[in-house]
């Protein structure tokens, strides 16, 4: 049995409902909810609880469904009696939302069928090259290593030099220690990371000029009461130059693709011109 009559049954039966049978009133009757002279009927609640759920969570869903039914008329009806309305205005902004949200639910389904969202490296390398002004760094970046140690940890002094030496160490080795004891961990060497989050609630974001540390280190160990903290600087750069292309990949790939569906929605419109135009399915008149 479809879910919402299982609820209007329930409702009825708790006599959450008032029908106005007896009245003879058949929009009374077949009502939920009213707000004066506007009815909500059970015809409204058609499809608005999914399937699979439980007869609870169903009623939930029709009772939150009403509720912000009869609020929504309730301002509406407070709207209309507080200001002036143009009606032929309204109308139209009311066709002009309706016609848009169609035409962007055609245009997206559409143009999702058309896209290609395969980027090429030529392409993404020739988009970073042409626009390079747009990858200006706004913080320091460093690609690294970044371990923080409970004092209490066992080697510490091997995992310590591990670190100091890498490249030349065995980054699984490193990569088992840190899943075994390390309270935080950063061994993706070839990923590029802002170096103010990585030095976060550490001894090291107090550092009062980080670009200049930056290039006088390459490998710090500092610590506080409860830590240590290992940082391996293998790269870096820093505010006001231009980015790596690894760090702004992701973002050159969404800007490629965006512009595609952009292009696809322009060519869409162009062609539906141009197919309705050929089928003299349009006309415009002089205005006189």
């Amino acid at each position: 049995m479809n879910r919402v009559l299982i609820f209007l049954l329930l409702l009825s039966s708790c006599d959450l409902i008032q029908f106005k049978q007896d009245q003879g009133d058949d929009q009374e009757s077949k009502a939920v909810a009213r707000v004066k002279n506007t009815y909500l009927n059970q015809s409204d609640l058609v499809g608005i609880v999914p399937d699979n759920i439980s007869i609870a969570d169903s009623i939930q869903i029709v009772n939150q469904y009403i509720d912000s039914w009869i609020k929504k008329q309730l301002m509406i009806d407070k709207a209309s009696t507080s200001i002036q309305l143009n009606e032929s205005e309204l109308e139209r902004k009311v066709l002009d939302y309706r016609y848009a949200l169609i035409v962007h639910e055609y245009e997206k389904i559409a143009v999702n069928q058309m896209l290609e969202t395969q980027v090429t490296e030529e392409e993404i390398l020739e988009y970073y090259n042409d626009k390079q002004d747009n990858f200006i760094l706004k913080q320091n970046i460093i690609r690294g290593l970044f371990v923080k140690l409970p004092k209490e940890a066992p080697r510490i002094t091997n995992i310590r030099n591990q670190v100091r030496s890498y490249p030349n160490a065995n980054l699984e080795e490193m990569r088992s220690y840190c899943y075994q004891f390390a309270k935080l961990s950063h061994l993706d060497d070839s990923l590029w990371v802002n170096f103010n989050e990585i030095i976060k609630n550490t001894p090291l974001a107090s550092i009062p000029n980080k670009v200049q540390y930056l290039r006088s280190n390459n490998f710090v160990e500092t610590s506080d009461d409860e830590f240590v903290y290992l940082l391996k600087i293998l790269e870096y750069k820093i505010s006001d130059e231009i980015s790596p292309l690894d760090y702004v990949r992701d973002n050159i790939i969404n800007i490629i693709i965006n512009k595609r569906k952009i292009e696809l929605t322009r060519n869409l419109e162009a062609q539906t011109m141009k197919e309705a135009e050929e089928r003299n399915e349009f006309e415009k008149y002089n205005i006189e």
